[in-house]
């Protein structure tokens, strides 16, 4: 008998995540993708390993601050975890400092040179000065610690330089010290001239005896602060919710420092300096022989004179039957649509709301918004509906991590201008992607809908890629009103009939769903893409299907705790993950003996999906529709140029194809399949390609 509760068969969450933002480390590697495609990806490795800090390291420290030794279902402790990742991580920072450097010393034959002051030319050294003088000293502000000023407040992800100094006049060793907080507001890489960069701190230690006059300068070291940065909200409290998150967003500002990034080769006394008032374990210190914080790199990365060494952009496209000339109401009259971004265009979404703002047969608006972005055109929108007197709801998700200052923003411009808003759900956090018109036409009511893997964000569906489904048909109509009843009423327990919703049905249904395939005795099918897969009971239930014959194929892009290939469990089941220039982040999935047998939704496989989240699961009752979702799949699992697999060891390799077979990149081959229907389309001969890959 086997025992599916044996740490053997799982992955460790943190470590799993870690593989994966290696993988993407990997990308900068490949050397078919321009140069500052590769440096692109040494900013994103960068950013993630900031947020996995903030948030996965910092949990893990306060359990064992707490001494909470419960393992995890892979056996290992909070302890054992925090040792593993210093020990990958540390292992890791030779290969992102080789990279780094390697990526840099190509550009330079590109004319493209990011280096520091000291290195400049006399006359660029002069133009530099003029701009430190002009743009930065008016706004730096130097910092002594002693007895009589005590260490500053520093801010999360901030970048300092720590200054070992003496009395210019004294007789007397007499060493001080002191800081320079360089502001956000600041570029972390100055442009000099045409294709010449600086790191700031460079130019501004080259300048610290201006602002230390009467100092001498003994020493100096770039330095990066990381504070946890998770926020705790005791909600069953909170009269004013607006006012408890905004509590939370100052004090995680002052959350605890958690890691230390500074520059290698530090003075012995500056290193002391700072970790006797940070209180910093030695273990969270990294020392770098190249600049902090590379996720600053998209400066450099978008600067358009060297356009020729990125990726050439993708024009997304809007295709039939969408029409920019025809009302979306009408087109949906007729069908349902499906786009897939970012290869079509997510204009037709804000479209939607965009229509229905303006349309006097429109009534009510109803939505769910999570990340929208700083200039959202659809927020505005929703803006523009309610000042025309039109009944708008939006749930705006404070609790969306990161993304709760601008939440707040456009919350309170939804209040001003008479919608009701909901900030969420008190235990949970609203997840789901749904947005709902309510029109009048001949006299009866007609809902259309718009349901997405992904955020109502039209900077991220440039890079993300999502399924956006819109339809007007009668099956989602009763399930969309007591959804949007559920979010902004009291209401216990309440099920959705087509829909499938969480914390209270999804995982019931994806075990149902997960058991009929293992009940057809080897006519089974299961094929799931998501971005995690975490949860114990949808693990056990996959290999359960997979030792009665279920063929199980999942695209997971980022943590898979499940173990693919071990004998008499996973055989059945195989795992890839997929990186390449844009980031996969639909959930789609297939079921052989289901009906319907594809589906769309907002959650990964795991607990706090499906346990602490309202999410949506759409099946896709159009046939045409659903055959595509297949295609889309099939498609993926043919990849075989930004393709990883995962073995049943837990590590993955990357798939390497035989000369003798054709190459496939699914995100290529997705672009080239959107803009051959819209040529066609252009040249009016209209056509409509089902088949996305044969």
């Amino acid at each position: 008998m086997i025992d599916l509760n044996s740490s053997v068969l799982y992955t460790n969450r943190e470590l799993s995540w870690l593989q994966f933002n290696s993988r993407v480390l990997k990308q900068s590697s490949k050397e078919s993708n321009p140069l500052l495609e590769r440096l692109k990806f040494i900013a994103i490795y960068s950013t993630n390993l900031d947020e996995f800090y903030m948030i996965r390291v910092a949990g893990l420290k306060e359990l064992y601050s707490a001494r909470v030794n419960t393992a995890s279902l892979d056996n290992m402790t909070p302890k054992e975890q925090l040792d593993e990742i210093y020990k990958y991580l540390d292992d890791e920072k030779q290969t992102l400092e080789k990279k780094y450097k390697s990526i840099t010393l190509q550009l330079e034959d590109n004319g493209l040179i990011i280096q520091r002051y000291r290195n400049l030319s006399d006359e660029l050294k002069q133009k530099a000065d003029d701009f430190f003088f002009e743009n930065i000293f008016p706004v730096i502000i130097p910092i002594a610690v002693d007895a009589t000023h005590p260490f500053p407040p520093l801010n999360n992800l901030s970048l300092s330089l720590a200054i070992k100094l003496q009395d210019d006049s004294s007789d007397y060793e007499d060493l001080k010290f002191a800081m320079i907080r360089i502001p956000r507001l600041l570029p972390r890489f100055v442009k000099i001239e045409e294709g010449i960069y600086i790191t700031v701190e460079s130019l501004v230690r080259a300048h610290a005896d201006d602002i230390f006059p009467g100092y001498a300068i003994l020493a100096t070291a770039t330095f990066r602060v990381t504070r946890n940065a998770d926020i705790v909200i005791e909600e069953e409290e909170a009269d004013d919710f607006m006012e408890i998150l905004e509590q939370g967003l100052r004090r995680r500002k002052k959350g605890a420092f958690v890691r230390l990034e500074i520059e290698e080769d530090c003075d012995d006394e500056l290193l002391d300096f700072l970790v006797s008032h940070l209180e910093i374990d030695e273990k969270d210190i990294y020392s770098y022989g190249i600049p902090l914080n590379l996720g600053a790199l998209w400066s450099v990365i978008g600067d358009k004179e060297f356009s020729h060494l990125n990726m050439p952009m993708n024009q997304p496209r809007s295709l039939p039957p969408l029409n920019p000339n025809e009302s979306i109401f009408k087109t949906l009259d007729r069908e349902d649509i499906m786009t897939m971004q970012p290869y079509e265009s997510f204009d037709p979404v804000v479209k939607f709301i965009q229509d229905a703002a303006k349309d006097p047969k429109v009534l009510s608006i109803r939505m769910t918004l999570y990340r929208v972005g700083k200039n959202s055109p659809i927020v505005q929108a929703l803006i523009d509906a309610s000042n025309n007197g039109k009944q708008v709801t939006a749930m705006v998700e404070l609790k969306a991590r990161f993304d709760e200052e601008n939440n707040l923003i456009w919350a309170k411009a939804l209040e001003e201008a008479g919608a009701h808003v909901i900030y969420g759900i008190s235990g949970f956090k609203v997840h789901a992607k749904i947005a709902q018109v309510i029109r009048k036409s001949d006299d009866k009511l007609k809902i259309y809908l718009h349901f997405s893997t992904g955020n109502y964000n039209e900077t991220t569906a440039k890079i993300y890629t999502d399924i956006s489904y819109f339809t007007s048909k009668t099956d989602f109509r009763a399930d969309s009103i007591t959804f949007f009843h559920i979010l902004t009423g009291f209401s216990k327990n309440k099920k959705l009939n087509n829909l499938k919703m969480s914390p209270h049905q999804m995982k019931s249904s994806l075990l149902d769903m997960i058991k009929k395939e293992r009940e057809k005795k080897g006519d089974g099918r299961i094929i799931a893409k998501m971005n995690a897969l975490v949860d114990t009971d949808i693990i056990k239930a996959l290999y359960k299907a997979s030792m009665e014959g279920v063929k199980i194929d999942l695209i997971i892009r980022g943590i898979c705790c499940l173990r693919p290939g071990i004998k008499g469990v996973s055989e059945n089941i195989k795992v890839k993950s997929i990186i390449g220039k844009y980031l996969e982040h639909a959930r789609i999935f297939y079921f052989k003996n289901a009906s319907p047998q594809a589906f769309i939704s907002s959650a990964d496989w795991m607990p706090r999906n499906l346990e602490k989240r309202f999410e949506l699961m759409i099946p896709m009752y159009d046939e045409v529709l659903s055959s595509k979702i297949k295609d889309l799949l099939n498609l993926q699992l043919n990849d075989n140029e930004l393709s990883w697999e995962l073995l049943s060891d837990g590590t993955y390799k990357q798939v390497v194809r035989d000369e003798d077979i054709k190459a496939i990149d699914s995100q290529e081959y997705l672009e080239n399949y959107v803009n051959k229907i819209y040529k066609a389309n252009t040249k009016n001969k209209t056509t409509k390609v089902k088949k996305i890959f044969k």
